[in-house]
């Protein structure tokens, strides 16, 4: 399994203020692991957080229904058949009376984590069900019973409670991938993001913090210049590259995004989110040929980046509100300010417990910014350049 980039360092949130308009059955014991009787208070792995909780109790409960071997076999088949299985499909086409039981808490754990991510009612399934390794599926196509474990949001917890179908707990190395196969409950980060960012945008706009630039802002020569280029100036992202940080093997993949902010011609402070689905893995280097900022947007020649990745708990209603409440208080002085500083103060303090979702910055970035630019945390760098994008 390649190593991932790690969760904490992942989240990627681009913000600036002038900054880059774009850029945005019975299991026994696993070896050498500890076996715990069952509890009603069993300890998650991760912390205490609601999507962690709801993830835990429902690896529990899938883990305590694979005692009926038919839907025991129901989820072996799907697991080896996708790398990440829709629980509330599953469990809502089961045949098995114990795939069936399951369904409606399954149902109520997708309500519990939108609700905790600041999601609609509308948002849809979010559970999925995973084998954690690759190197798990000969044991388990050979029939050996698997553990079901919670993916949690806690990169730094050294251990992982994971638990076996007579509810019993076994505690594994986070660090090290065991032999035996585990199921992993996780959530769906892409969907949940893509819903997430959406709701940052709509409340940034009512906010006043997306709106288009307002053309009676704009001097004349601004609005000549434009009309005679037939396009507009962007900064692209032709290379990538994230810090290889050591994470658990029980993680998924980054679910990275940036944020993007400036100054409008309106004189407000404007925010961009742009998504970065394709930084999964750290130590590799990514050529997405990204638009990152689009300079038509804002009235000064300079942008800050905030990257930042959702680890599953990022309530985006909590976000955009913290974003927005700050950002308000910030008024176009005549010059650059930047704003890197005031968004990360704006980012709520719980989430710098335990799994902090900041990865990297970037100040000061222009329209003639070109070449590689160290993020300002020493955790990545991009190469970007210049890119003209013309009208048809």
């Amino acid at each position: 399994m390649s190593t991932r980039f790690t969760r904490r360092h992942a989240t990627a949130l681009a913000l600036s203020a002038v900054t880059v308009a774009a850029l945005q059955g019975v299991a026994s014991p696993m070896a050498g692991a500890s076996q715990q009787a069952p509890s009603a208070a069993a300890p998650a792995q991760s912390s205490a957080s609601a999507v962690g909780l709801v993830e835990d109790q429902t690896a529990r409960a899938l883990a305590t229904s694979l005692a009926d071997k038919r839907w025991g076999a129901q989820i072996r088949s799907a697991a080896l058949a996708s790398e990440q299985i829709d629980l509330r499909a599953l469990t809502g086409g089961a045949t098995a009376r114990a795939g069936q039981a399951l369904a409606p808490e399954v149902a109520r754990g997708d309500q519990r984590i939108a609700a905790a991510k600041g999601l609609g009612a509308d948002t849809g399934s979010l559970l999925r069900l995973r084998l954690a390794a690759d190197s798990m599926r000969d044991e388990l196509a050979a029939g050996t019973a698997p553990l079901v474990a919670a993916a949690g949001t806690d990169d730094s917890a050294e251990t992982i409670t994971a638990y076996d179908s007579r509810g019993r707990a076994h505690t594994l190395d986070a660090r090290r991938t065991p032999d035996r196969p585990v199921y992993v409950v996780d959530i769906d980060v892409t969907k949940a993001m893509a819903a997430g960012l959406g709701i940052v945008d709509k409340e940034l706009t009512k906010r006043g913090l997306t709106s288009a630039e307002a053309p009676q802002a704009r001097t004349e020569a601004q609005t000549q210049n434009r009309a005679a280029a037939a396009g507009f100036w962007t900064t692209r992202v032709d290379s990538v590259y994230l810090s290889n940080d050591e994470e658990p093997w029980i993680s998924g993949d980054a679910e990275v995004f940036s944020i993007v902010s400036g100054f409008g011609f309106d004189g407000k402070v404007r925010v961009d989110t742009v998504t970065m689905p394709y930084l999964d893995n750290d130590g590799t280097t990514y050529y997405p040929n990204q638009i990152l900022v689009n300079w038509s947007s804002y009235k000064y020649n300079l942008a800050d980046v905030v990257m930042m990745e959702d680890d599953g708990d990022t309530n985006y209603q909590a976000l955009a509100k913290a974003i927005a409440d700050i950002l308000l208080t910030i008024t176009d002085q005549g010059a650059y300010i930047p704003l890197v500083n005031a968004i990360l103060d704006a980012i709520p303090t719980s989430w710098w417990t335990n799994d902090p979702d900041y990865v990297d910055s970037w100040y000061t970035l222009a329209q003639n910014s070109s070449g590689r630019l160290n993020g300002a945390r020493g955790n990545g760098w991009m190469t970007v350049s210049p890119y003209f994008v013309q009208q048809f």
